[in-house]
């Protein structure tokens, strides 16, 4: 998925803080840089779930334990990161990030060279902690660098980075890391042959990681020449107390909290199997690398969807769009599902656009009307991030048992299914103040 720019955890002050100067101009410079970095190293997994399926010979489910050994970190790192943010600040918090995914990319290189499946993972897992810590600073730090009253369409400019980041990176990460890609009869090749295959397929992948680490470690070392930068920008204490109480008598929380779960699940769980499903005969019949350049157009219609979609919620109430946004969807879905050829994968491909506007959409409807627990209500609506570890395994388990991958799309769809039920229901519980009381084009 696109990197979520919410600073979940903390109680920072998205009011913003007016903050001005040559620095702090250079940091938000840096910042937005940092969005469109961490979007492609997010949604690069896609291509190693389509990378490691045949160099290791996995299933499915197998597979997709690269998005659950990353994503799993979110619920691990979310509330330590907040902690560690009150304590240290933005900027250096930006820094542990940095040499946090830096040293996760640089464990690349040896476990390309052994060729491990489970070091592979234990990388991952360490990059998404290091991005975690990143983006509990990323949306204080937006509306902290400039004025309060423009800190809104900061905030789109950056998600728009992020977008263009995943588009650009997973094209050409498709022609890095899947390029060299080739088949092997692992019912035929000897243990040493599939080991030195593996190597040899390892290789592009410690490459390209190096080359992260360096890049990681020359933004920690610019962040840090400006540690100093936001220090008089205090980090607000992280809230915990109240937390577990509010999840548990919260009924838009609680919702807010299944859509965040289901919606990251099904966005990842499409973008993970992609490579996959576009490979099969009876749909496009693509090799690895074509099929991963495919799925650089499902992110970028998420990138096209997010430029409109400022236009689309200022037409329509939240609730609606959330509804018609996850029935379309649905409707793509089904269309891939019993229609062959190309017609069957782009409508899949086009779900990447209807999924653009539903994450902004779910944590404003989830979070509307909570005043001083607003932070803890935006922590638990982030941890819950934690489903694309999850469904995005679950649509493995389901295409093994079945043996069919286009059965394996109604676990997306019961997904969408439970997104536009929330929609409706918003519809029918505006929060006081929420402004969903009759904008134009209801």
């Amino acid at each position: 998925m696109a990197a979520p720019i919410t600073g979940p955890t903390t109680g920072s002050s998205a009011s913003g803080g007016g903050t001005t100067g040559g620095k702090t101009g250079v940091v938000l410079v840096l910042a937005f840089a940092v969005f469109f970095l961490l979007g492609g190293v997010t949604n690069i997994n896609d291509l190693l779930v389509g990378k490691f399926k045949p160099m290791f010979q996995l299933s499915h489910a197998e597979a997709n334990l690269v998005q659950m050994a990353f994503f799993i970190a979110y619920a691990a790192f979310s509330i330590p990161a907040g902690i560690v943010m009150s304590k240290l600040g933005y900027i250096r918090t930006f820094v542990l990030g940095f040499l946090m995914i830096a040293a996760a990319a640089l464990l690349f290189i040896p476990a390309s060279a052994a060729a491990s499946f489970p070091g592979f993972l234990g990388c991952l897992f360490f990059i998404g902690a290091g991005i975690t810590v990143l983006q509990v600073a990323m949306n204080p730090v937006i509306t902290t660098l400039g004025p309060v009253e423009t800190s809104h369409s900061r905030l789109t400019f950056a998600q728009a980075f992020n977008s263009i980041g995943v588009t650009l990176m997973v094209y050409g990460g498709a022609k890095v890391l899947l390029g060299d890609s080739k088949p092997i009869d692992a019912a035929a090749a000897t243990v040493e042959q599939l080991q030195a295959y593996r190597v040899e397929q390892g290789a592009s992948i410690g490459h390209a990681y190096m080359w992260l680490a360096i890049v990681m470690l020359a933004i920690a070392a610019l962040f840090w020449t400006f540690r100093s930068a936001l220090d008089h920008a205090k980090t607000e204490e992280t809230k915990v107390a109240g937390t577990w109480d509010l999840l548990m008598t919260n009924r838009r929380v609680q919702l807010g909290a299944l859509c965040i779960f289901t919606y990251v699940g099904a966005e990842v769980a499409i973008g993970s199997n992609m490579i996959a499903y576009l490979g099969e005969q009876s749909v496009m019949g693509l090799g690895l690398e074509a099929a991963g350049k495919l799925v650089a157009f499902y992110w970028g219609g998420a990138m096209i969807g997010r430029l409109v979609g400022g236009f689309v919620l200022r037409a329509f109430r939240p609730g609606r769009v959330l509804t018609t946004y996850a029935a379309a969807a649905i409707g793509l879905i089904a269309i891939s599902a019993f229609s062959m050829g190309a017609i069957s994968g782009w409508a899949l491909i086009l779900v990447g656009f209807f999924n653009s506007l539903m994450f902004p959409t779910i944590f404003s409807l989830g979070t509307e009307g909570l005043g001083e627990q607003t932070p803890q209500g935006s922590g638990i609506l982030c941890t819950a991030i934690v489903g694309g570890a999850l469904v995005p395994f679950l649509f493995g388990s389901v295409a093994d048992v079945t043996g069919n991958m286009r059965m394996a799309l109604v676990v997306p769809v019961a997904c969408y299914v439970t997104i536009a039920l929330f929609g409706m229901w918003a519809l029918g519980h505006p929060s006081k103040g929420s402004g969903e009381t009759g904008p134009a084009f209801e």
